[in-house]
């Protein structure tokens, strides 16, 4: 029973993970991504073989839920560069989000680094940031401006380098 099983789902995953990952590819415009949602599908699948009646079907609308996921994700982080750019004090057009902003956050240190992406990515209020992290609210907003500041200098000198 279960080597049946296993060869159905490897059959069903040579036949449509191709044609599945190339659909993720158009909407998400990017192969790693594209791959991942569609092995997501998958795994997802598998957790529910038993109860799944049409595989094709569950695949597509689980890698169009990733899909949407991923959509907003995206759109979470262009608010918080602009939200972050804007408290620091820089104009910057939406178009431009630079994808460097994202390599400076990560190398904030820890210290600074969990804050801004709680408050700036993961659109939460200065009050949910400091009971995560275990720290006064006072705290979190002195982290939030000292990552503002250190953000700011870098894209500056960044600025100034491409000037």
């Amino acid at each position: 029973m279960k080597r049946s099983r296993e060869k159905a789902a490897s059959e069903l995953f040579a036949a449509l993970y191709p044609r599945l990952a190339g659909w993720c590819r158009r909407l998400v415009d990017d192969d790693e991504t594209a791959h991942e949602i569609a092995s997501e599908a998958f795994t997802r699948l598998w957790a529910r073989w038993t109860t799944v009646s049409e595989p094709r079907g569950f695949l597509y609308v689980t890698a169009a839920n990733l899909v949407q996921d991923h959509w907003r994700k995206l759109e979470r982080e262009r608010r918080a560069v602009r939200r972050a750019t804007t408290e620091a004090s820089l104009s910057s057009q939406p178009e431009q989000a630079d994808p460097s902003v994202r390599l400076l956050v990560q190398a904030l240190p820890e210290r600074l680094r969990v804050p801004i992406l709680l408050h700036y990515y993961a659109d939460m209020p200065i009050r949910e940031v400091s009971v995560l992290t275990g720290r006064k609210e006072g705290t979190v907003k002195a982290d939030l401006h000292a990552a503002r500041e250190l953000l700011r200098v870098h894209l500056r000198r960044s600025l100034d380098h491409t000037l």
